[in-house]
């Protein structure tokens, strides 16, 4: 899973990005309005965690051009301000969760695995498609009760292709949500096509179907046989 940080504070945003990461979370940061809407205008996320007092502009903005440009990350709002009124437009403007300052990382962790559960794979924590059994919280795979041997990043494109079944996804599409804006960086997109032919391999060494798809000329996309 892929997200993106919103907040000025450099110590908060490193610290998240830290204990995220330490926990299979691939994350980006914005220190600032300009920033984040550069991000959200040039990448897709999972889950977007959103400081309302940014140097440069106001967090509800943010959610304003979420909106505007019909975006479907889910939000969590973390903010130091703790009333009532700040939260009700919070998410009358399409947050889906706020957390006051200061949390415990730990339970913002659980706040946007729950979020992201929510919104991929309606609030499950084992997905099941057919003979395909993944448990979110041990990051454990199974085909046909027989575990699978995946790699971090298998798993996240496993998990990625299957919450957007029967969509065409490209590889630049793949790219971002495997390695953030680092992909920008990237000559090709080569590495996509290792990740799907091993994938593909060990799920098929298992005795599993053959749901990867490529779409050629677009990219691949995961569908029910």
């Amino acid at each position: 899973m892929k997200i993106l940080i919103i907040e000025d504070e450099q110590e908060i945003a490193l610290s998240i990005k830290n204990y995220f990461k330490d926990n299979g979370v691939q994350c980006e940061t914005a220190k600032n309005y300009k920033q984040a809407l550069n991000k959200i205008d040039n990448y897709d996320y999972d889950c977007i965690l959103l400081d309302l007092m940014l140097p440069d502009g106001d967090g509800f903005d943010i959610l304003k051009e979420l909106k505007r440009k019909n975006k479907t990350e889910g939000v969590i709002i973390i903010s130091a301000k703790e009333n009532l009124e700040t939260r009700i437009e919070g998410f009358n403007l399409g947050a889906d969760d706020y957390l006051t300052k200061p949390f415990h990382l730990a339970e913002l962790l659980v706040r946007m695995q729950a979020l992201i559960r929510r919104k991929n794979f309606k609030g499950n924590n084992n997905v099941v498609f057919n003979e395909i059994k993944i448990d979110i919280f041990s990051k454990s795979v199974t085909v046909h009760d027989q575990k699978l041997d995946l790699t971090k990043k298998e798993l996240d494109l496993l998990l990625f292709l299957i919450g957007n079944e029967d969509k065409v996804l490209s590889k630049g599409t793949i790219a971002e949500h495997l390695s953030g804006d680092m992909a920008d960086m990237l000559d090709n997109h080569d590495f996509i096509y290792a990740h799907i032919k091993n994938l593909k391999k060990k799920i098929h060494q298992a005795g599993g179907s053959d749901y990867i798809k490529t779409v050629y000329g677009l990219g691949y996309k995961w569908e029910n046989e």
